[in-house]
């Protein structure tokens, strides 16, 4: 082969191994003095947490030891983080609540875990699980996106459970443009909330070595560095030097593998407390409660377009709903990956785009399968099919008559990004 790889054929090389059912997942991994880890999980989306009830689990049969929520709070461990700070359109950085490893005084989506049970084996520790009890005091839950901004606070400093209120783009310009519209097209959307389902569940296995004081991982990520950098710099579990994190083969993970979550940071602190190693595989139910959810935007639009159905501006508002806590990225998703995508392939002089994104009692939502510029191009793309209808235009015409054109590149978008080079009428060719 030629060292120009571009219009070559590239042979894969991982496939035989995979396609034999040789690939070595995180769960295929098992360690000498491994025990196994099942979590005690709120049943509540929101909820005041009265009190553990353990000893019953703990005399269980093959239990190493159950930990709670209090006892990651009485050891000091940080909380997860967002990796990007924004700033809203007055200026002010967006809110964030602290994100426990495990919740110990209050519960804020269904399936937060609140407790850990470790046991020799996967059976036992299932078992023990049932037999941990926790006091609830049940809160009104604020699940609705379009709404929560109206319902009560769930975090005493976060006002009307919002994290940013945040802008891109010319209002005045893009209200001048809807002023002087011979057509305006309306829509609003639902992009509903969405769950990944990747074939390998989440899984990790946590190895503190008493005599050197080092703690592996292993762990189903598509982003092992950024694990370890979290587990090191905010979380506190071990120093850097000391820690190894491994991500073997990874059975799927469309974006809900990047990130870092409660039961490989929880297996890791646990590991050191019991000089043991531990193994989590996640059941299908627990991920679908607490892997990363996707999208959840509700969304309000309008497009202006002059006599000859050429675009003169584009207004977006959209209400994003972040769940209960910031997930590692999950700031990012619904602006800088949605806003700046607004332009699509069309030469929209002015543009606007207004996200307030708010706080519900659900699981925790981030980047899924494109993080933002899928939700971006529903809009437009509704946005533009129904224009088409509306003006009796084929809708293939219509963005022929609006697509930035091959000579105009390099060209710059109203909304930051500035495209090096394109040809969108070929597609239709």
């Amino acid at each position: 082969m030629s060292n120009e790889l571009i219009g070559e054929r590239v042979l894969r090389k991982e496939d035989n191994r995979f396609i034999t059912g040789k690939g070595r997942y995180t769960d295929d991994i098992n360690l000498a003095g491994q025990t196994y880890a099942c979590f005690v999980r709120s049943p509540h989306a929101h909820a005041n947490i009265k009190g553990f009830h353990t000893s019953t689990a703990e005399n269980a049969p093959g239990v190493v030891a159950v930990l709670t929520g209090l006892q990651v709070l009485e050891d000091g461990l940080g909380g997860l983080p967002c990796g990007w700070m924004l700033h809203s359109k007055d200026g002010s950085e967006m809110k964030q609540p602290m994100h426990p490893i495990m919740a110990g005084e209050k519960v804020n989506y269904a399936g937060e875990p609140v407790a850990v049970v470790i046991a020799d084996t996967y059976e036992q520790a299932r078992n023990a699980v049932e037999q941990v009890a926790v006091n609830y005091e049940v809160l009104q839950a604020v699940v609705d996106t379009s709404s929560a901004a109206e319902q009560a606070d769930i975090y005493p400093d976060i006002p009307a459970n919002t994290c940013y209120n945040w802008e891109l783009g010319d209002a005045e310009a893009t209200s001048q443009g809807l002023a002087e519209a011979a057509h305006i097209t309306r829509i609003e959307l639902i992009n509903n909330r969405l769950i990944p389902n990747a074939m390998e569940p989440r899984a990790a296995i946590a190895d503190y070595n008493t005599g050197t004081e080092d703690l592996t991982l292993y762990t189903t990520s598509q982003n092992p560095h950024l694990t370890r950098l979290i587990f090191t710099a905010f979380v506190q579990i071990a120093a850097e030097h000391k820690l190894r994190v491994i991500a073997p083969d990874v059975g799927g993970g469309f974006g809900s593998k990047i990130f870092v979550y409660s039961e490989e940071t929880t297996i890791s602190w646990a590991s050191k407390k019991i000089g043991r190693p531990i193994k989590w595989t996640a059941e299908r139910s627990e991920s679908f409660l607490t892997d990363a959810h996707g999208r959840d935007h509700h969304t309000m639009a309008e497009l202006a377009l002059d006599e000859q159905g050429n675009f003169l501006a584009l207004k977006v508002k959209t209400t994003a709903n972040m769940g209960a806590y910031l997930s590692t990225f999950a700031s990012a998703v619904p602006t800088y990956l949605y806003g700046t995508l607004l332009a699509g392939q069309y030469r929209t002089p002015s543009i606007y785009v207004e996200v307030d994104a708010v706080f519900t009692n659900t699981a925790p939502v981030d980047a899924y399968r494109g993080a933002g510029r899928p939700e971006a191009t529903y809009v437009l793309e509704r946005l533009v099919e129904k224009a088409a209808s509306e003006l009796a235009i084929d809708p293939a015409e219509l963005r022929r008559r609006n697509f930035i054109g091959k000579d105009q590149f390099p060209y710059q978008t109203p909304v930051a990004l500035e495209y090096d080079i394109g040809d969108y009428e070929a597609s239709l060719d």
